[in-house]
């Protein structure tokens, strides 16, 4: 009488006790959905959510993953896996061919060239240890100084520097106090375009460049102590040549001459510091500027359109939903990607780069580096979210790279638009979801 039954719960008991194994490293899709169901602020704006069994290689679920959005700065993982794509382990600085007495010497956008922190120095040492004339050859670029969907009237942010051929210094000029409280300006040769103008009163300490030209307003106040700001400068051929004097103390010329098929090229930074550069702390210029480098590689000419539009039919041919990709930045709210996409997208760029490290440390880790370092907490002082942020008013997104507690590797996106909380109250309820994912499996 007893046999059935006893048979029955043992049978049953073996069920479970697979199924709970089985199940004890997985994730329950119906929890992460409970903890969005749940969330007042997830429900009061347009919130998309991907996530990804990298090991398993499945979905785990998705929330409005197939709709796009504007991604903002999550914009430059598609230029980074580009560049990955394009680029070899250095990026190309100048091309440059000699006739007689004369070096002849064309851009290739390379954002590294005297930048304040690459410091790329290789192609102006070539330029300052040569005994022949120098000439700028300009002409190579075919785009417009900002990217298509930018706004204008973000021209005086340092965030926004104009897009050149031979970018210097990133194309900014720094103005600041010298111990006497006077402005002072780098690189100096911008210090006759500081113009007083009494009529001009913003609401706390501010520079304004004149729209049109280089001219460089200040109020009639006194300069705060230790005063800094970095402005956008109007660039042009020919204040490029002028800079270059300036740095290498030399003549240079500006020429126009087409770039000969022989022309040889120098190499001025690693490109897995350049990328790093770019990625943690979202640098826009360093972004815009790469996919130029790209062109000049692949093309013989500075086009970024001609890039996004290679890339997206060779490299992303296959993501689910196809990409509007604008500019390089993500500046542009004309671009639209959805999350399902971009978690194909972390695949390819996982797999392009295969040293799980080294792309974890190119990219802002949770509290500890890049536009991540506030944003999360630590286990124990290791960080667990590896992710590309993006920000533009009233969005604010991360894609990247979770490892729970028990080692499951995991990819996400996760992306919040038109919401009128504040990007804070956004971020630490992104926060508190990635968290969870880390801390429960």
């Amino acid at each position: 009488m007893l046999q059935k039954p006893l048979k029955w719960l043992t049978l049953t008991f073996f069920i479970c006790l697979t199924l709970n194994i089985c199940y004890a490293g997985g994730i329950k899709k119906r929890k992460i959905k409970k903890l969005f169901k749940q969330s007042a602020l997830f429900n009061t704006h347009f919130t998309g959510f991907a996530l990804y069994d990298i090991d398993d290689q499945k979905t785990i679920y998705e929330l409005n993953a197939d709709h796009y959005f504007t991604p903002a700065s999550n914009t430059k993982l598609f230029t980074f896996y580009t560049c990955l794509k394009m680029l070899g382990d250095s990026i190309p600085a100048l091309r440059y061919a000699t006739q007689g007495d004369s070096l002849f010497f064309w851009g290739t956008g390379d954002p590294s060239f005297l930048h304040s922190d690459l410091k790329g120095t290789n192609a102006y040492a070539l330029l300052k240890n040569s005994n022949k004339k120098l000439f700028f050859c300009s002409g190579q670029y075919q785009n417009d100084v900002y990217g298509a969907g930018w706004a204008w009237d973000d021209y005086n942010d340092y965030y926004q520097a104009e897009i050149s051929e031979l970018p210097i210094e990133d194309n900014l000029v720094n103005i600041y106090t010298d111990a006497d409280g006077k402005l002072q300006t780098s690189p100096s040769r911008f210090k006759q375009f500081l113009t007083l103008d009494s009529n001009y009163h913003p609401f706390r300490y501010k520079i304004k460049r004149d729209f049109l030209h280089n001219t460089l307003i200040y109020p009639a106040m006194p300069a705060p102590k230790g005063f800094r700001q970095s402005v956008p400068w109007q660039t042009s051929p020919g204040l490029t040549r002028e800079l270059l004097e300036d740095t290498l103390h030399k003549t240079v010329e500006w020429f126009k001459k087409p770039l000969p098929a022989d022309a040889k090229t120098i190499y001025n930074t690693n490109a897995d510091t350049v990328y790093r550069h770019m990625l943690q702390p979202s640098d826009n210029f360093i972004a815009e500027q790469l996919l130029l480098v790209c062109s000049a590689k692949k093309f013989g000419y500075l086009n970024s359109d001609s890039v996004r539009e290679y890339s997206v039919r060779n490299y992303l041919a296959d993501l689910p939903d196809k990409p509007q990709w604008n500019d390089g930045s993500g500046l542009s709210r004309l671009n639209l990607f959805t999350p399902r996409s971009i978690i194909v997208l972390l695949n390819k760029i996982l797999s392009e780069v295969k040293d799980e490290q080294l792309l974890h440390s190119m990219l802002p880790a949770g509290g500890v580096t890049g536009t991540l370092k506030s944003a999360y907490k630590t286990d124990n002082g290791q960080p667990f979210v590896w992710s590309k942020t993006g920000s533009l008013s009233n969005n604010y997104n991360q894609s990247g790279y979770v490892v729970t507690r028990k080692g499951r590797r995991l990819a996400y996106s996760f992306m919040n638009n038109n919401y009128i909380d504040s990007t804070r109250t956004i971020r630490d309820e992104m926060a508190r979801v990635i968290t969870y994912i880390h801390d429960n499996f």
